[in-house]
Order: structure tokens, then sequence, then C-alpha cells
């Protein structure tokens, strides 16, 4: 890991739509703040996005590819934040396999089960949920033959996504399989997680909510990374404006908090996470 950087945004979208007028002016903030990122994939073309965004800014940027459970459902959303076009995209075992080969790519995701239901929306029906596991399944096929841990969504489904890493242990990195972004889950759901070798992120909703805060006091520092999810999720004191990776600051200095740590040493730990389970 380069000297220069001395804090990690350890989810993020940078390469989306979104900055597509102004992204050579977020990545100068986010350099001049000494932050490196890792710009996850949702599909095929995000990930491919992510990828030259890190050949771009080799010292500072890395790439995540996978596919978004969300992008398998049939009431797909086009998100305008993420992409243009309103076409959706089939998932491809072959063609994913090809970027996750790539040396900038340093994670497999972001991938895993989203079963939230949309207002006036119908429930996901058996076979959607079992597509979303195939392809899960299909991502822990490649952490495990390319030997890089799982970025994991999971949105009200997280019973299904354990008997999933349950029913496919063999598939796992061990001490480091991966990062659960944005965890919503119990805190015994985050108990079997961590047995499964999984680190967890949090975002800006953690400075303007205290959902998340017993939480994060129980799970060891170790264990913890900070994120954007950025465009998304803007922390306070930007609530309501676009979030930028180089927000992760107020992130950090409110895991720092209910660490009981200093911001510096913080920043320190996470750094060293990201080092170990992304081999940065």
């Amino acid at each position: 890991m380069k000297q220069a950087i001395t804090s990690i945004d350890a989810h993020s979208h940078p390469q989306f739509l979104s900055y597509d007028g102004d992204r050579d002016a977020v990545m100068s903030r986010l350099l001049e703040s000494g932050t490196g990122v890792v710009a996850v994939g949702t599909q095929v073309s995000t990930s491919k996005q992510a990828i030259v965004l890190s050949e771009q800014y080799p010292d500072f940027v890395w790439a995540a590819a996978g596919f978004h459970p969300g992008h398998l459902r049939s009431d797909w959303y086009h998100d305008t934040n993420e992409q243009k076009e309103s076409a959706q995209e089939v998932f491809n075992k072959e063609e994913l396999r090809t970027l996750v080969r790539h040396p900038k790519v340093v994670a497999i995701g972001e991938c895993g089960f989203d079963y939230y239901v949309r207002k006036d929306a119908e429930p996901l029906s058996a076979e959607e949920k079992m597509k979303q596991k195939e392809v899960f399944v299909s991502h822990m096929e490649l952490s495990s033959e390319e030997k890089k841990p799982l970025m994991i969504h999971c949105r009200s489904a997280f019973p299904d996504l354990l008997a999933a890493l349950h029913e496919n242990r063999a598939l796992l990195q061990g001490s480091d399989s991966g990062v659960v972004h944005f965890f919503s889950g119990s805190k015994e759901e985050a108990d079997e997680l961590l047995e499964f070798g999984f680190s967890f992120t949090f975002g800006g909703v953690i400075t303007f909510v205290r959902d998340y805060d017993n939480l994060i006091k129980r799970i060891p520092i170790e264990r913890l990374l900070p994120e954007t999810d950025a465009p998304y999720v803007t922390p306070v004191p930007h609530r309501g404006e676009r979030n930028e990776p180089a927000y992760v600051s107020y992130v950090i200095d409110r895991l720092a908090e209910l660490k009981n740590l200093s911001t510096e040493l913080s920043k320190e730990k996470f750094l060293e996470n990201a080092s170990r389970i992304f081999r940065i």
C-alpha cells in the first residue's frame, strides 16, 4: 500500500454515472484526503468501469467485480445514478471470471441476496430467490478458484445467506473470506459471519442513526472497515448532498468514537484490515 494513503473507503462506486460530470474533481479531493478506495462493480458494465478507474488511478483505487442480486430481480429498478441504459444485464459467470482475473480486482462482488420488498411490490418468488442463490454460489466458486475475497450485499435475506454459506463452506477463504458491506443483520448473524471469516463495513448511516452502535462496539476492530457506498447514504454533515468517497472521514470519526479509539489509530487499524483482506 502506498505511503500517501492514510485511510480507506472499502466500498464505494466512484465509477458510476453519477460522477461523470465531475469525476476528476471527486478523485482529486479523494487523493488530497489521503484516502484509498475500492470501486465496487454491480454488474459487468460497472465492474469494467471500476477496473478502468483503478488503472487511471493505480496508487489509490482498486476494483471489485461482481453481479448485484438486485440486478437479477424481475422488478429490477433502473438506477440512473448507476447506468444510462435501461436494459437489464444478464449474469454470465465466464464473462465475470475474465474481469475477476484482472490484477487490480481485489474482491468478488458485490454479490449476495436482496429480498427487500419495495412499496406496493410483490415479495420475491421462490424461483427468484433460487436464482439469487445460484448466482451467489457462482461468485463463491470464483472466490475459491481465484483466491480473492467476497464483497457481499445482503438485504432482508440473512437466513438464506447464512444457509448458502453453510452449504458451501468449503469454498470460503478461511480467516478472511471477505466483507459483508452495509451490514444490517443481528448480533447473532454477525457472530455466525465472524466464524465464517467475514469482516463488516459500515457507512454514513451510523452518523445519523444509533441502530448499529452496540453491534459496532461488539465486533472486533480487526473485523471492521469504513465505507461510503457513494453516491448513496451521505453522512452528516453532508446529508442531502451526493455522497463521495472523501466523506469516509466522517464515518471513520464515528467508528473511532464507538470503539473508544483515536481517529488516527482507527485509520491505522482499518488500513491494516484492508491490506490483509484485499492484499493491497
